[in-house]
């Protein structure tokens, strides 16, 4: 046997064995790296302002898309628009601003058993009724719509029945997010009415709308769609028996929640995020009868409403008028609404999200995936996040949280307004953006988180 023949027979094993292992190492790293690499798949583009995503229950693996300017939309699952739109309510809105406007289509939700009914719930602001406050703004409405029972893609505009409608003073500050929880009830977030601090020449009551029990501003209700006329008040309710507060009220002391949603894993929170006035923005996890600080608190801070920018001198107050205690954000961060170089700050607005529970990215699943609106309000360069519970509390905060690192977006940011975030039937997050501060146009995009 030649020396090279002896070592082709004694090597050519090993380096097959090094190769193999090197191979296995390189595959278990792609592995890994699909994992964790996050990317923006454009789904649909040509959108107004896109507020909301739900999926169309119905077993096609549809999805329903809600437009702020007026018209709710269906999306294959490639995310191909129907030529028909699932339902237009454009002749139903209030007219809007020229700039930055905060009314119009806010809320969608279907039904518990929406396949066996064929309910579904909306909310929208409409113009002032005709009974409603001579001065004030616009009238935000709920109202059940049915939908066609030979094809689920078709609502009947005909069929709405309004169930609610609360006033607003002012143009902004609206909410009208909705969902269902898990106890098969309905429960919708209500801003402070508008203007700065929660104060204003009309529709604000002196101690502010948040910590006032008989306004429905400032609030997150929970009602009973099943049942009443035209809706019915479950019997926990804090205030069912209406002697001391709105018999709708779940929770109070709120400014301006965009963001509701309940976790379908884990002990099924509500989460609600709440748009701060000049100096935090917060997540709260919402409890029957809690009373969430605002405008006698932002943050873990006390608040005054005439110099709003500093935190009072004196220790943030512990108890309400009512003498119940406040409930703490699980979350805050600052805003760059003033300090546009805070660097600690993530953005103006936050945009509430999700609680991870798909199958696309394992090392997300239980993490709060959300996002903050834009650095300003003039031009969008808004920021994705995740946030994690934390096994202990720093600085009186419960959760932390980092940017949510995409494949072409290292940092989270994205060159545009984060107007929204959705969530399919299988727990898989989307991302809703708008290119302008604006209720007009087609800048408005619909994306989804997918491996890259």
């Amino acid at each position: 046997m030649t020396r090279k023949s002896f070592r082709s027979r004694i090597l050519a094993p090993l380096f097959a064995s090094a190769f193999a292992i090197a191979l296995f190492t390189q595959n278990g790293t792609r592995a890994a790296d699909a994992e964790t690499r996050i990317g923006l798949k454009l789904l649909a583009e040509g959108f107004t302002a896109p507020t909301v995503l739900t999926s169309l229950v119905d077993g096609s693996g549809r999805l329903l898309l809600a437009d702020q300017a007026g018209v709710i939309y269906v999306l294959n699952e490639a995310g191909e628009r129907s030529e028909e739109p699932f339902l237009d309510l454009r002749s139903r809105v209030c007219k809007f601003n020229a700039g930055m406007d905060e009314r119009g289509v806010l809320g969608l939700a279907l039904h518990p058993q929406f396949r066996e009914n064929r309910k579904m719930y909306v909310v929208y602001s409409a113009p002032l009724r005709a009974d409603g406050p001579a001065d004030w703004n616009h009238t935000m409405r709920l109202s059940e719509f049915h939908v066609s029972n030979t094809d689920a893609a078709i609502a009947i505009p005909d069929s709405e029945r309004i169930l609610l409608q609360i006033d607003e003073p002012d143009w902004n500050h609206n909410s009208g997010r909705i969902a269902f929880g898990p106890d098969g009830l309905l429960y919708l977030s209500a801003g402070d009415g508008g203007a700065p601090n929660d104060v204003g020449s009309r529709g604000h009551a002196p101690e502010g709308n948040g910590q006032n029990l008989e306004t429905l501003l400032g609030k997150i209700l929970r009602i009973d769609v099943n049942r009443g006329s035209p809706y019915g008040i479950p019997a926990d309710n804090p205030y069912a028996d209406g002697k001391k507060g709105r018999p709708e009220i779940y929770a109070y002391g709120l400014r301006n929640p965009w963001g509701l949603s309940f976790d379908r894993g884990g002990s099924h929170d509500l989460i609600v995020t709440d748009v701060g006035q000049d100096r935090w923005e917060e997540i709260n996890i919402v409890v029957n009868g809690g009373n969430y600080g605002w405008r006698v608190r932002e943050g873990f801070d006390g608040f005054d409403h005439k110099n709003p920018r500093q935190a009072p001198s004196e220790a943030p107050p512990k108890t309400g008028a009512d003498g119940k205690p406040f409930i703490d954000p699980v979350l805050v961060y600052k805003t760059l609404r003033r300090n546009f170089r805070d660097p600690d700050a993530f953005g103006v607005t936050i945009t509430g999200g999700y609680v991870y529970r798909g199958k696309a990215f394992p090392h997300l699943v239980g993490k709060y995936i959300f996002g903050d609106w834009s650095r300003s309000m003039g031009l969008g360069d808004g920021i994705l996040l995740a946030a994690t519970r934390s096994e202990t509390s720093i600085a009186g905060q419960t959760w932390t949280v980092e940017p949510l690192a995409l494949t072409d977006h290292p940092d989270g940011r994205i060159k545009a307004f984060v107007w929204a975030i959705g969530e399919d039937a299988d727990g898989e997050i989307y991302i809703m953006t708008n290119g302008a501060n604006l209720v007009s146009g087609t800048r408005g995009k619909l994306y989804k988180l997918a491996p890259m």
